[in-house]
């Protein structure tokens, strides 16, 4: 052994080869005995091959004791650090069997079938996001026992129903009607009422399809006021309902001030090759506010409620469905309704009897570059919900404190960078072609452990999580976090799934 003593800094060179060329080939996600096998052919010239015999010896060691944990950090090339993506890919997603999937893109990426618009910047993407957890965290205050608070309460329900179009991200494109008019919807699992633009309409904005007309539809009926569909939509969404009209009417507001309004009706709605009858939304026929700067032809509801395209076709899909939110804006995904959920790894559903739209869960632990950190789990008490709508994944403060504090002492090789909106923790990658980052692992109720996708860490140059103002307030878990898994809303089974790399 000693070459080892005197040749201390050659072996610490070899060794961080060793690591990087095993990293760039596995990209965190295969065995460690084909680790072993590429960094072996790799580096087989450049190497002693002695000195690389017994590297990968020491490393195979470390690795069975315990002593360095090879997946303990992912490998981020530099072009996911830029969001600009200027072709759309080819499919590349692995659904669940079962039910019917359509595909899901973007709305600023080239798959969108919206018309291209400027996107946003990150900064302005950030102040839109903390709006809507702003809100979330306003409409479960007052609800005992947060998420996953299942009893009867005082607390009155806001009107309101979303806070901004323009903190949703997501597209499907549905028929609606006989025969079918395609409409480009967003998705958002935080609403119930879904709704399309309709004709005639006195104030609406500019949209990539035509205006859906009710009056070319031959399935098209719009409710009356004596209905049981409004009835419910009434006990459900204060403000809707009748006044002086005979059909029912339906109001949609949103926290930043914009509103729709119009009809509450129904038809038939195709999804892919599956036809649902009697699809109940809202056809809208005037807007106000920054619903008028949207270029979307609707919104699809996945929410818990009653209104939602989730409970409306369970009867015809099942009690489930699954979507999958694609690590670029050139890349598609997925969304599944009536997804099979066998394969996923699943915690407890938790869900609010004056909240019902939202899809609860109990965050456990977090663990960074292979270590659990101390956060003890009273910290998560209040909960955390699944949303499709929120970008960053927002932490009780504590937690998020820890996450931070060791996310930075994996990240000593890369200078600080200035703090970013809401992130605090940036990093300097100039000139680098490719960064190693620790591995972000959230735990969830029944020790289900969730291990993020690069793309789901690191967002620009900064840790993309938030910290919530105390540790008291909802956590969120964005769709930054979510990118690359198939994410299951198993409703029926009370649980929800997670699948890693479907798209």
């Amino acid at each position: 052994m000693l070459v080892f003593t005197n040749h201390n800094r050659i072996i610490r060179y070899y060794f961080y080869l060793l690591f990087i060329y095993t990293h760039a080939y596995e990209s965190m996600q295969g065995s460690h005995s084909e680790a072993a096998a590429h960094c072996i052919s790799a580096m087989a010239s450049s190497i002693p091959k002695l000195l690389l015999l017994l590297l990968c010896t020491y490393l195979h060691t470390l690795v069975a004791h315990g002593g360095y944990d090879l997946q303990s950090y992912k490998v981020l090339h530099a072009g996911a650090l830029k969001s600009a993506t200027i072709n759309c890919s080819q499919p590349k997603v692995t659904p669940s069997s079962g039910g019917v999937t359509v595909p899901l893109h973007n709305r600023h990426g080239p798959c969108s079938p919206v018309p291209s618009t400027k996107a946003p910047t990150l900064e302005e993407m950030l102040r839109r996001d903390q709006l809507r957890a702003a809100y979330i965290t306003r409409k479960y205050s007052g609800v005992k026992g947060g998420a996953g608070d299942v009893e009867q309460s005082d607390v009155t329900v806001p009107t309101t129903l979303g806070t901004s179009l323009g903190t949703l991200e997501y597209l499907i494109t549905v028929g609606i009607g006989s025969p079918a008019m395609t409409q480009t919807m967003l998705i958002d699992t935080g609403s119930d009422v879904s709704w399309v633009q309709c004709k005639p309409c006195s104030q609406c904005h500019t949209q990539a399809d035509s205006l859906f007309d009710p009056s070319s539809s031959s399935t098209y009926s719009a409710f009356p006021c004596s209905s049981s569909a409004c009835a419910q939509l009434r006990r459900s969404h204060q403000g809707n309902g009748c006044s002086s009209r005979s059909q029912c009417q339906y109001i949609v507001k949103y926290g930043d001030g914009s509103s729709g309004t119009g009809t509450y009706s129904s038809d038939k709605l195709v999804l892919g090759s599956s036809t649902v009858k009697n699809f109940q939304f809202g056809c809208s026929q005037s807007e106000s506010g920054n619903l008028l700067k949207d270029q979307t032809d609707g919104l699809m509801g996945l929410g818990g409620g009653a209104q939602s395209l989730a409970t409306q076709t369970a009867g015809t899909f099942g009690k489930a469905f699954s979507y999958c939110l694609p690590p670029t804006t050139g890349s598609p995904g997925f969304l599944t309704l009536g997804a099979a959920t066998s394969g996923f790894v699943k915690t407890p559903m938790l869900r609010s009897s004056q909240v019902p739209a939202y899809y609860g869960v109990r965050l456990q632990a977090i663990r960074v570059g292979g270590k659990q950190l101390s956060i003890p789990t009273s910290v998560f008490s209040a909960g955390s919900i699944m949303d499709s709508g929120t970008i960053i994944t927002r932490l009780p403060a504590t937690a998020y404190s820890a996450l931070s504090s060791a996310f930075k002492a994996g990240m000593k090789q890369y200078p600080p960078a200035q703090p970013m909106g809401i992130f605090d923790t940036c990093f300097d990658f100039s000139g680098q072609s490719s960064v190693s980052i620790p591995t972000v692992v959230l735990v969830f109720s029944g020790g289900v452990a969730v291990n993020l996708a690069s793309d789901g860490i690191i967002l620009g140059s900064c840790l993309a999580f938030a910290a919530n103002s105390d540790d008291s307030s909802l956590g969120i878990i964005g769709n930054v976090q979510q990118r690359t898994l198939e994410v299951l809303y198993d409703v029926g089974g009370g649980a929800v799934g997670f699948k890693a790399g479907a798209c």
